[in-house]
C-alpha cells in the first residue's frame, strides 16, 4: 500500500472553518483588535488539523478479496478486509480503477470501522463481456471521527482475470430440467409408435399397425405377419458452429450478438447432454478460431466452456465455405449443427446460403440469428416528422431483405430461428426439443 500525491489534504469538516477563518483574517487585517483573535483561532485549527493528521496517520491496513470466478452479466464484488490500529473510528471510502470488460460501481464504497478493529467493504460489479483483462490498482480515502484530515492511499493491485460466458444454463437451469423431461416423455412414445432407427424387436401384427411396418422377410421365416419395432436413436449428435466474425460484434442492448450466441450454445449443449446426445463446437471467422470433437460428460462441457470463454469477435468477414468444408469433412455421420450467424445484407446472405446448402445434403441445418429490436420499434411507432419517416422506410427495407434471406435458407431444407437477442436461448432449447421429439435428426 502506498501513499497518493499529495497522500493527505483537508476533509470536508475541515473546509468551512478553513474558509471562514481565512476570509475573516483577510477582512479584519486592518482592525487592530480583532487581527490576534483570527490569528489565534488559525493557529489553534491548524494544530487540530497536524493532531488528527499524526493520530490517523498510517493506521489502516487493508487488502482486496477479488471473486475465484467471473461470467457474464453475473454481478459480484470486490471484498475489502479493513483494520482499524488508531484509537479513534476510522471513516473509509474504497474506488475501484476502471476495468475492461467489467462494468464497475463509481460511487466510494464508505464504512466506519471501529478503534482497533476489522471491518468489511465491498464495490459491485458486472461483466459486460467475455475474455481476459487486467485489475488495476485499488484506491481509498480514510479520515478520524473528527473528518479534519482526509488521508489517500493506494493498493496495487494488477491481476490477470478471466470473463467466462454466461454460465447459468449449466448450473440447474429449470428450464433445462423441464426440458429434458419432455425430450424423455417424446422419444417414449415415438418407440410406442415403432419410430425410430435402431431396430429394436419383432412381434405379430395387431390392430393400429402400419402397413409399412410389416417386416416381410420375418413374416415369409415365421409364416405369420410380423412388425418390426425401432427404437429412437439416443446418443445422437450435435455440432455447434459460431460465426465470430465482424458482424457478430454488434451490440444489442448491453451485450455483443456474439456473447449472446456463446450464451445460448451452452444452453442447448447443456440440454443435448442431458438428453445422452454428443456435443460439439466449432468456432470459426476467417479461419477456425475453436474446434472441440462431440463427446458428452461433463469434461466435455467444461471443454466447451473453456473453448468459447475466450472467443472475441474478428474484425473479418467470416469465411462460409471453409467452415462448411471443414464441418463436412469432419464429421460424415449425420448430426444437427447448429449455425450462429447474421444476416445484414444481400451479401452476406448468399454467402451464407450457398456455404451452409453443402452441409444441406448430410446433415440437419438450423440457423440461429437474432434479429434487432430497434428494427421492431421502428416498424411498431407511427412515424410523426421526417426523421421518424426516414426510419421506418430503412428499418422496413432491412426487414423485408431479412425476411428474403430466411425464406431461402429454409427454401433449402435449412430450419431458421430469427428471434430477439434475449429470447435465443429458450427459443433454440424449443426448437431442439421439438427436434428431438419430432425425430428430425
Amino acid at each position: 500500500m502506498t501513499r497518493c500525491r499529495p497522500g493527505a489534504w483537508f476533509g470536508p469538516r475541515a473546509l468551512v472553518p478553513a474558509i471562514v477563518l481565512s476570509v475573516a483574517a483577510g477582512l479584519l487585517a486592518r482592525t487592530y483588535p480583532w487581527l490576534p483573535v483570527v490569528a489565534v483561532l488559525l493557529a489553534a485549527f491548524v494544530l487540530a488539523c497536524v493532531l488528527d493528521a499524526r493520530a490517523s496517520s498510517g493506521m489502516l491496513r487493508w487488502r482486496r478479496i477479488a471473486p475465484e470466478r467471473y461470467a457474464l452479466a453475473r454481478g459480484d464484488a470486490f471484498r475489502y478486509e479493513l483494520e482499524n490500529r488508531a484509537m479513534l473510528p476510522l471513516r473509509v471510502g474504497i474506488v475501484e480503477a476502471p476495468v475492461a470488460k467489467l462494468a464497475v460501481a463509481l460511487d466510494a464504497s464508505e464504512v466506519l470501522v471501529p478503534p482497533r478493529s476489522r471491518g468489511f467493504a465491498e464495490v459491485g460489479f458486472v461483466p459486460r463481456e467475455r475474455g481476459r483483462t487486467m485489475l488495476g490498482d485499488s484506491y481509498a480515502w480514510y479520515e478520524s471521527s473528527f473528518g479534519l484530515v482526509r488521508h489517500r492511499v493506494r493498493l496495487a493491485g494488477a491481476q490477470p482475470i478471466r470473463v467466462l460466458p454466461d454460465l447459468s444454463a449449466l448450473e440447474g437451469s429449470d428450464d433445462l430440467a423441464l426440458r429434458a423431461r419432455l425430450i424423455d416423455a417424446g422419444l417414449r412414445r415415438l418407440r410406442r409408435r415403432g419410430a425410430g432407427t435402431e431396430f429394436e424387436s419383432l412381434r405379430e401384427y395387431g390392430a393400429g399397425d402400419a402397413f409399412r411396418d410389416i417386416d416381410w422377410k420375418a413374416t415369409a421365416r415365421r409364416g405369420r405377419v410380423m412388425v418390426a419395432q425401432y427404437e429412437v436413436e439416443r446418443s445422437q449428435q450435435v455440432i455447434v458452429a459460431i460465426d465470430a466474425g465482424r458482424l457478430m460484434a454488434a451490440r444489442l442492448g448491453d451485450r455483443r450478438k456474439l456473447d449472446y450466441a456463446v450464451s445460448a450454445a451452452l444452453g442447448v449443449a447443456a440440454l443435448a447432454r442431458r438428453a445422452a446426445d454428443r456435443v460439439g463446437v466449432h468456432a470459426f471467422a476467417g479461419r477456425t478460431l475453436a474446434a472441440v470433437a462431440p463427446a458428452s460428460g461433463n469434461a466435455q462441457a467444461a471443454a466447451i466452456v473453456e473453448a468459447l470463454a475466450d472467443i472475441e469477435p474478428q474484425p473479418e468477414e467470416s469465411d462460409y465455405e471453409r467452415a462448411a468444408l471443414a464441418l463436412r469433412q469432419a464429421y460424415r455421420k449425420r448430426s444437427l449443427v447448429v449455425v450462429f450467424t447474421d444476416l445484414f445484407d444481400p451479401v452476406a446472405s448468399a454467402t451464407v446460403l450457398a456455404a451452409l446448402a453443402l452441409l444441406v445434403r448430410t446433415h440437419l441445418v438450423l440457423v440461429a440469428l437474432m434479429n434487432d429490436a430497434a428494427i421492431g420499434d421502428a416498424l411498431a411507432a407511427e412515424p410523426r416528422d421526417a426523421n421518424a419517416a426516414y426510419r421506418a422506410a430503412v428499418a422496413t427495407a432491412l426487414a423485408a431483405e431479412r425476411a428474403r434471406a430466411v425464406a431461402k435458407l429454409r427454401a433449402t431444407g435449412m430450419l431458421v430461428l430469427d428471434v430477439p437477442a434475449r429470447d435465443l436461448r429458450l427459443a433454440l432449447l424449443d426448437a431442439y426439443l421439438d427436434i428431438k421429439t419430432r425425430g428430425l435428426l
